[in-house]
């Protein structure tokens, strides 16, 4: 078994008794952070900061050196797949990622082929490698990959939508060819995320940043299926130690049952659920992940432990909750602010715990 001095965050996934609710913040190694940004500089460009092991390594402990968190993530992309999937990834400064080649056609699709991690994606698991020797059993660390549906999003516009209209215009086409595009990606996901699981990864989430945007019905048939798909495939246990699979669809809270139901440990809830609601629709079943605006992160000190306040109460007492924000800080959030948002939960969430 692995020696972990902090496993509140793994424990809590579980729905096991803590001393207190764990924290992590999607995008805690980010440009809100000075030291993030002088290590970027340092590398040049942000796809050079993720493949290089020692560089990811030092951003992902930069949080944990600032603040009491009970968590690492690794540091890289969610487009790392796509990019070895050979349609070259690249960033336009203030305008995101995007793809030198689309994914319109069946002819694309079938052009594609399913990663090989030890071989496509190297350089992330160097780094999870070199991430876990250097939290020496500190916190947990966390790997991840983007959800079949949101990758999809990507390759098939050619990088960041609005409308989704090319994607959508093919779900609905020519279901056929997307099914086909989500299969290979969710056979990616699931090589990916056990390679993460093997390098030491202590913990997975799977991040469906736009399956909020499918309409009820495609939702089930076009996202959820394929997450269940990964959820089935991952690796459950290593170290003597239960791997646990979070999955976060912003904008999701209509879905939750039908999420819980796939066999995750946990589910990611954005600010737009009510976390006491969402506990007493899923029950038992899964640990819950969130929930607070980032944006929250503006306000003051005061009105930051207030919302705190708000949503340990909201969730109530009894392990099986993970504070986090309900999506990635926001890169103008003073750090201090961050400091704020983490103290409290330590300072108010242990009367929750008794």
């Amino acid at each position: 078994m692995s020696d972990l001095k902090n496993d509140r965050f793994l424990k809590a996934l579980l729905k096991e008794p803590v001393d207190r609710t764990p924290v992590w913040m999607m995008r805690q190694a980010g440009r809100y952070l000075p030291e993030y940004r002088a290590t970027r500089a340092k590398a040049g460009d942000f796809m050079s900061l993720c493949m290089n092991p020692e560089l990811a390594c030092e951003v992902t402990i930069q949080p944990l050196d600032r603040y009491p968190l009970d968590a690492a993530i690794l540091f890289s992309d969610i487009l790392t797949i796509p990019d070895a999937m050979g349609l070259g990834l690249y960033f336009e400064t203030g305008e995101g990622p995007k793809f030198k080649k689309e994914v319109r056609t069946s002819e694309d699709v079938d052009r594609i082929n399913v990663i090989n991690t030890e071989s496509d994606l190297t350089y992330v698991l160097d780094a999870v490698k070199t991430i876990r020797k250097e939290l020496n059993g500190r916190v947990p660390l966390i790997g991840f990959s983007g959800s079949p549906w949101t990758l999809a999003t990507y390759m098939v516009e050619g990088g960041s939508s609005k409308d989704f209209r090319h994607t959508k215009a093919m779900m609905y086409n020519t279901p056929e060819i997307m099914h086909e595009l989500l299969s290979k990606l969710a056979d990616s996901v699931v090589d990916y995320l056990n390679a993460q699981i093997l390098a030491g990864a202590q913990a997975v989430q799977v991040f469906d940043t736009w399956g909020g945007a499918l309409s009820h019905h495609c939702y089930p048939e076009f996202s959820l299926k394929y997450m269940k798909k990964i959820v089935d495939g991952l690796i459950k246990e290593q170290e003597g130690r239960k791997v646990p699979c979070i999955l976060f669809t912003k904008g999701s809270g209509q879905w939750l049952e039908i999420m819980a139901d796939t066999g995750c440990d946990a589910l990611g809830l954005d600010w737009t659920t009510h976390i006491g609601e969402a506990k007493a629709r899923v029950g038992e079943k899964v640990a819950l992940q969130g929930n607070m605006d980032p944006s929250v992160l503006y306000a003051s000190p005061e009105k930051i432990k207030a919302e705190v306040a708000r949503i340990l109460a909201d969730f109530g007492s009894g392990t099986g909750h993970v504070f986090n924000l309900g999506h990635g800080i926001h890169q103008f959030v003073d750090p201090a602010h961050a400091g704020a948002f983490i103290d409290a939960i330590v300072e108010l969430s242990p009367q929750y715990h008794n």
